[in-house]
């Protein structure tokens, strides 16, 4: 069983007894506690402390645990129906409402009831991650002379010095910022770039994130369709005519959702169009440390191809460690740096400094490179069983393109079938798919859905989760 399952079974077992303890009662000590639940002295301690972050148990330390004093009667509620008025008084002058609608980020973030396989993950499951070379890497990096004070706010150098590496052999530590993630330098970015209702051309579908980011900055996201072959050149060109966007946000390795990697002709067509165009390039470059086995060589960023400054280049640790590994960088060439650079400050300040140093310790490590490989072999097994297994029991799911690198396919649903309606009853069936219309800025040519498939435990659960699709499908066709 996972430790955080255990952690939660363990607190609500506890809770159930506490009616047996007056308050002020000592409650079993933790060591009679790991005997009788047969679990480890962690689990007892987490336990316990989630209890008393809820207000029913105090701790002491040396002392032990405490049932907490009865709480006062609860006060009645506020009245906070002014708020109302008030966040919406605004929006009247607002040329782009900046109402967000953020249920398309929470769908991959929220964690599924118990006992539903988690087909609408965005992060490794646990059994992926390098969950011991970062605890290592993490214990080292705090033992470090000056590791708790105060980073410089662009990063440490030799961290950006690793990030700028990878990006091209032009691009510098000088023109590298640490950033808390992608999200994060995504955000940046385009405040940096768009003011307040200003047009952003975005791949169509993308990822609902980056289109909660351009709302929430009051940016109209403006759709440029992609096909297996990443963005179209000429509607590129187009939209950039019709909009005076001075922005175009892209995907260009294993895009999300459609896992589509922009061909070698069109590279050179993009960034020629952007430059014409006065425009910058916002590469969101997510999954390159998640390619899988059988994918050949990568294409080089397409920051590596620009020397003129169109690229501002987004990568981060994240996807291909944990989610709270949140340390990615931003990179740009010319006077444009110097204006991320105070956005970032203003916002964050700086990314914390052990958060950096746990970083540099862990792709400094001989575990880096082996985590590296293993996910890859990982991710194609998954990938293959997935792909298989929907071919075998939901054959009237269209997958247009099989991705050689991301964590998840995007299937069309047949013509006329409700993409709610098989959510809804994927869920009641035991499998949380993510609907596909959250991906589009504007209308959706079809009902798809996006099925990931590195959120799960392994084979067996990807298998058992197309099972449980199935008979959604069935239900919903009715």
């Amino acid at each position: 069983m996972h430790e955080r399952s255990s952690v939660a079974e363990l607190a609500n077992s506890l809770k159930s007894e506490l009616h047996r303890y007056s308050p002020g009662e000592k409650l079993p000590s933790s060591r009679a506690l790991v005997e009788r639940y047969r679990v480890s002295p962690v689990t007892v301690s987490r336990a316990l402390a989630r209890l008393a972050s809820e207000g029913l148990v105090v701790t002491r330390p040396g002392a032990g645990a405490f049932r907490a004093a009865a709480r006062a009667g609860t006060p009645p509620p506020g009245d906070t129906s002014w708020q109302e008025v008030t966040l919406s008084a605004d929006a009247a002058t607002e040329l782009v409402p900046r109402a967000v609608d953020a249920s398309g980020v929470l769908v991959t973030l929220a964690a599924p009831p118990p006992g539903v396989i988690e087909f609408n993950g965005g992060y490794l499951h646990p059994s992926l991650q390098p969950e011991q070379a970062m605890a290592a890497a993490l214990a080292r990096a705090g033992r470090r002379p000056g590791a708790w004070g105060r980073p410089p706010t662009e990063g440490l150098p030799e961290l950006r010095e690793w990030f700028a590496r990878g990006i091209a052999d032009t691009c510098t530590a000088a023109e590298v910022l640490v950033t808390a993630g992608g999200q994060s330098a995504l955000t940046t970015a385009l405040r940096a770039l768009a003011p307040p209702g200003a047009p952003v051309l975005v791949e169509s579908p993308t990822y609902p994130g980056m289109l909660a980011i351009a709302r929430a900055a009051g940016l109209r996201p403006v759709p440029v369709p992609v096909d297996p072959d990443g963005v179209r050149p000429d509607l590129l060109a187009a939209a950039f005519r019709a909009t005076g966007a001075r922005v175009f946000v892209c995907q260009p390795l294993f895009q999300n959702p459609t896992g589509a990697v922009l061909s070698p002709a069109r590279r050179p067509e993009v960034l020629r169009i952007a430059r014409e165009a006065g425009a910058f390039v916002v590469e969101d470059d997510f999954a390159r440390r998640m390619v899988h086995a059988d994918a050949g060589p990568l294409p080089a960023p397409l920051a590596a191809d620009d020397p003129d400054g169109v690229v501002v280049h987004v990568c981060s640790l994240t996807k291909a460690t944990s989610p709270s590994l949140r340390v990615g960088v931003l990179a740009a060439r010319g006077p444009v740096l110097e204006r991320l650079r105070a956005i970032h400050v203003v916002d964050t300040f700086f990314v914390p400094r052990p958060l950096q140093e746990a970083a540099l310790e862990l792709v400094g490590s001989a575990a880096w490179n082996r985590h590296l490989r293993s996910v890859s072999t990982e991710l194609k097994t998954r990938r293959d069983t997935l792909t298989g297994a929907l071919r075998t029991a939901l054959p009237e799911l269209a997958l247009p393109h099989i991705p050689s690198g991301g964590y998840h396919l995007w299937a069309r649903l047949p013509d006329g079938i409700d993409e709610q309606a098989v959510v809804s009853a994927a869920l009641r069936a035991g499998v949380a798919v993510a609907p596909g219309r959250p991906y589009f800025s504007a209308e959706a040519p079809a009902a798809q859905l996006r099925l990931s498939f590195a959120a799960v435990a392994g084979p067996a659960e990807i298998t058992e989760g197309v099972r449980r699709l199935r008979t959604a499908c069935d239900e919903a066709l009715g």
